[in-house]
């Protein structure tokens, strides 16, 4: 219990920061950008990637440092996390995710309780969402011993570009989002076609990774559980 507790922990205080580095750079980089939405979009990539990168590392070795339901979903169905942990889990990132975009707007100034007014919806959208989160889980799935944290900031960094949703690539970050009306919001009306769409594309990716040639789990392959906390990785 007291391992799972600090497993916990972990995911939300990771999930937390990832939503802060998301949110409170894109405020920062709105401000700042003078109207200029690809360089705002820019400054966001590129906090995002320095920040997600330095959460995997650190919190990876405690947690897996998922910081995503739809990762955790599928550790869970490979076996690598204990299912009983994948709803602790998911309730843990939901949780700091708010608690992130809560702490972004009180370093800003903003109003503390605030939902976006940010629509984000139609096929293409949805699309990007699915091959946003298929490519993160193959990404990570596949990743060599020790790379997985900058393969997965880095694919993150490029998604925000080639995706026309920006890669939020994780239902946590959605949910977080939907307490934000700033640059890095969305609406709660367009959410559920994003988690959808990125649950679809978890199984894709799992589905692409199973076709070429799956490697069995290490003991010290980045996408293993023990019992002493060795890190999975995830955005």
């Amino acid at each position: 219990m007291q391992e799972l507790s600090r497993r916990l922990l972990a995911e939300a205080l990771g999930t937390a920061l990832l939503l802060v580095v998301v949110i409170g750079s894109g405020v920062m980089a709105e401000r700042l950008a003078g109207g200029n939405v690809a360089l705002a979009l820019l400054a966001n990539a590129l906090a995002t990637v320095g920040g997600l990168y330095i959460l995997i590392e650190a919190l990876g070795p405690v947690s897996g440092a998922h910081f995503n339901p739809a990762v955790s979903a599928v550790m869970a169905w490979r076996g690598e996390l204990p299912r009983s942990a994948l709803v602790p889990y998911t309730l843990a990132q939901l949780g700091g995710a708010v608690l992130g975009a809560w702490l972004a707007h009180a370093m800003f100034d903003m109003q503390i309780l605030q939902f976006s007014s940010k629509l984000r919806s139609g096929n293409g959208q949805w699309i990007a969402e699915a091959v946003a989160t298929a490519g993160l889980l193959l990404v990570i799935l596949r990743a060599p011993a020790g790379r997985a944290p900058v393969m997965v900031a880095s694919y993150i960094g490029a998604a925000y570009w080639f995706t026309a949703s920006t890669s939020f690539a994780n239902p946590a970050a959605v949910f977080g989002r939907m307490f934000s009306d700033s640059f890095a919001g969305i609406a709660p009306v367009s959410a559920p076609g994003f988690v959808a769409a990125e649950f679809v594309g978890a199984a894709i990716g799992l589905a692409l990774h199973q076709a070429l040639e799956p490697r069995r789990p290490l003991a010290d392959h980045p996408n293993v559980i023990e019992s002493s906390g060795k890190p999975t990785v995830a955005r």
